[in-house]
């Protein structure tokens, strides 16, 4: 088992401004605060519960479970400059809406929204996704969240369908590129 400071894999896919790699145990705090940044509207189970969870160790124990990523996995966003963790990119397993094939995410802290590392960082895990030998990649994304529909519109994205969700009263917006 890892301990805190070890990094959970050998995978770094690097940009120019960005690294992504492995989470670290130890950093399990930011991906709490992702959680709490997260917009109302995000379903109730995506978001911190009235119980406060998951917590700092919820979060903890889910990156020594999770493994290293292969050819599916999140990624820690990691600004080369000042070596600040911003958020994650990466892989996750498909669902029926994309076809059981592999879905782009993506999220970052607000703070760092706006500077155009959603967009570098989901480039970096398309050429990841491309040398998996994947043949296409989807994105699934709420209809009010403006600014992640036009980080795919700029990767090459195109719309399949939309589909309605009684859980939140939202549409899902389902997207999909070829590799």
């Amino acid at each position: 088992m890892p301990t805190d400071d070890e990094p959970q894999g050998e995978l770094v896919l690097e940009t120019a401004r960005l690294r992504l790699r492995p989470w670290r145990v130890s950093e399990a705090a930011i991906q709490r605060e992702l959680w709490a940044e997260r917009d109302a509207r995000v379903p109730e189970r995506r978001r911190i519960d009235a119980l406060g969870r998951p917590t700092v160790a919820d979060i903890a124990e889910g990156i020594r479970a999770a493994g290293p990523p292969s050819t599916i996995g999140l990624l820690a966003v990691e600004r080369k400059d000042a070596g600040d963790l911003i958020g994650y990119a990466g892989l996750a397993e498909g669902g029926s809406e994309t076809e059981g094939e592999p879905e782009l995410a993506y999220e970052l802290l607000r703070r760092t929204w706006g500077q155009g590392y959603a967009t570098e960082a989901a480039r970096a895990v398309l050429e990841w996704a491309r040398s998996g030998a994947h043949e296409r990649v989807w994105a699934t994304v709420w209809d009010w969240n403006t600014g992640s529909l036009r980080v795919l519109e700029k990767l090459g994205f195109t719309e399949v369908r939309r589909v309605r969700s009684d859980e939140v009263g939202a549409t899902n917006v389902v997207t999909m590129r070829p590799l």
